[in-house]
Order: C-alpha cells, then structure tokens, then sequence
C-alpha cells in the first residue's frame, strides 16, 4: 500500500499545475479525419437516396409547377416555357379542380369521425366486452389494413355491383330491390367512404385499445363509488384520458384520407359526373392523362399546402385541450 501511494505522489509531481494548484486535466483527442470520413461513408448511402428519390423530385416538381411543361416539351425540355403563377392562377377558374376540392373535403369530414368512432367501438369491445377468441378478432378486423387496397377496391366493386353483387343479393332476399350503389351520384361517394372505414378501421382500432389499456382502472373505481354510470364514465374518464391518442389517429387518418386515390380510380374512375373525383385523381388525370405535368405539379404543391394547414390546425385546436 505504501509503494502504491508512494507511485501515485510521484506521477501527480510529473502532471502540471497550475496557479491554484489544480492538476491540469489533458483534454480529450479530437476525432480524427479518418473517423470522419468513416462516418459519412456509413451515412452516404442514405443521404444519397434521400437526395435522388426524395428531396431531388420535391424540388423538381416544385420548379415544374411554374412551367408550361407539357407533352411537346419531351423533345426539347430546355425550351419549356416558364409560366409563373400562371398554373396556380388557372385552378382558382377551374370547376373540376373545385369539384375535386369538394369531394375530398366530403370524403375527409365524413370517413374520418366514422373511422374513428368504429375504431373505438371496437377497441373499447376487445377491451372489456370480448373475452373469448380475442385474438382472432384483432387480426380480423387489422387483416383489411395490410391487404392490399387495390385487391379490396376490386373486390368492394363485385360485392357493390347492382346485379350481381353481395349487397343487393341480401337486400333481395329481402324484397328489397337494390340500388347501382357505385353508378348513383348520390351513392357512390358514401359507398366509398363506408369501405375506406372498415378497412382502415382496424389501425384506429390499435391504437385506441393501446390508449385504453394505459387508463387507470383506479379512476373507474372511484367514479361509480361516485355514482357515474357509464356514458358518464365514457365522456368523463375515457374520453379526456385518450385525448393524445385521438390526436394521433386523427391526423394520420385525415392526411390519408386527404390523399384519395385508388378507391376511385378502381371502383368508379372518378365518376358518376366527377362525384368521386378527388385532388388526387384529379392530378393524376392532368400529369399522365392530359400530360400537362406543370399544370399537374401545381395541383400536387397545393394538396401539399392544405395537408400541411389541416395537420397544423388539428395539432393546434386538439393539442390544447390535452
């Protein structure tokens, strides 16, 4: 023990001190070029991607949407002629990019409190009311959110058809003769908007039964010793206790459903008389239909601006209440 303090007091001697007597404390080496280098070329291939596929096309597009750039461009694309405003300026006229608006906004405002509330009638029954074979109903009703959507637009088509279909032949049995439900104007969004909710049900449904199963059973308890019954436990306690949870499923499912596009275009290419057109068709048919890609690319950067103002305005309107 002796030797060992007796080394210790000599390599103290050895170490500078400075005017207070501290020992001075040798900073850390700096890292290396090499290490550096190391870094970046781990991190290159992703920020190689990011820029090629990613933030590369976003501003392209958003470059094309002040041109004219059209199918006479693709043999010159250096002589494309640059519009302006001038794109953004001729959808304020455009009455099919209205009715486009129009029907997304129906689609949004009525699919998304649908969703919701059978996702949470659903994650409140796996919650309490089913006990057996619990399992089996999750995956059944998660099932249609990693299936396909153009295998289950198909296949809605066939169970909504007016002759052959499911729907009708039930309401048949019934003596009760079936409506064209995909080839009426004033059936044919709702029908769309009842299939987009039971498949994406089942995602609301997840993370509903995740935000309950995180409430206290303890604030159940002392609200019946109170006397709550249970619409009152359910407005009182489960509602405000899933507020966080309700944020994140109705911004998720509003910039999905924002972005409405294979439904229509499989089940109903847009029509009866453009009643299931949406932004996002509507930009398909202008960029690959009509070929007006700057026409279309401006029409992408506006359904850009309003899913980024819907989110900012649900973050701020249901952030403050939790």
């Amino acid at each position: 023990m002796a030797g060992s303090n007796a080394t210790l007091s000599r390599r103290r001697l050895r170490e500078p001190a400075d005017a207070a007597g501290r020992q001075h404390v040798e900073p850390k080496p700096r890292r290396g070029f090499r290490e550096e280098i190391a870094g970046w070329g781990f991190a290159l291939p992703f920020v190689t991607i990011f820029l090629v596929f990613l933030a590369g096309p976003v501003v392209a597009s958003f470059l094309l949407s002040f041109t004219g750039f059209g199918l006479a461009d693709l043999r010159n694309p250096v002589g494309t002629t640059v519009v302006g405003l001038d794109n953004y300026i001729a959808l304020i006229g455009d009455a099919r990019f209205w009715t486009s608006l129009f029907n997304t906004a129906y689609f949004v405002g009525v699919g998304v409190p649908l969703t919701l509330a059978l996702g949470l009638g659903a994650a409140m029954a796996l919650d309490r009311g089913i006990t057996r074979a619990r399992t089996v109903f999750r995956v059944g009703y998660y099932l249609p959110v990693v299936t396909s959507i153009v295998a289950i637009a198909v296949v809605w088509r066939y169970v909504l058809n007016p002759d052959v279909g499911l729907v009708n032949m039930a309401l048949g049995a019934l003596g009760i003769h079936g409506p064209d439900w995909l080839g009426d104007p004033l059936l044919a969004m709702p029908s769309i908007i009842v299939m987009a909710a039971w498949r994406n049900l089942g995602f609301a449904m997840v993370v509903f039964l995740a935000g309950l199963q995180t409430i206290p059973r303890s604030l159940y308890e002392a609200a019946s010793i109170d006397g709550a019954n249970r619409w009152q436990l359910f407005r009182h306690v489960t509602l405000p206790m899933l507020r966080p949870t309700t944020l994140f499923i109705v911004v998720i499912t509003t910039i999905g459903y924002l972005q409405l596009f294979e439904e229509p275009f499989v089940m109903t290419g847009g029509g009866p008389l453009d009643k299931t057109l949406s932004i996002s068709m509507y930009m398909y048919q202008q960029g690959f239909s009509f070929f007006h890609q700057g026409y279309a690319a401006a029409i992408a950067w506006v359904l850009f601006l309003i899913v980024a103002a819907v989110a900012f305005v649900q973050f701020r309107v249901l952030r403050s209440q939790t």
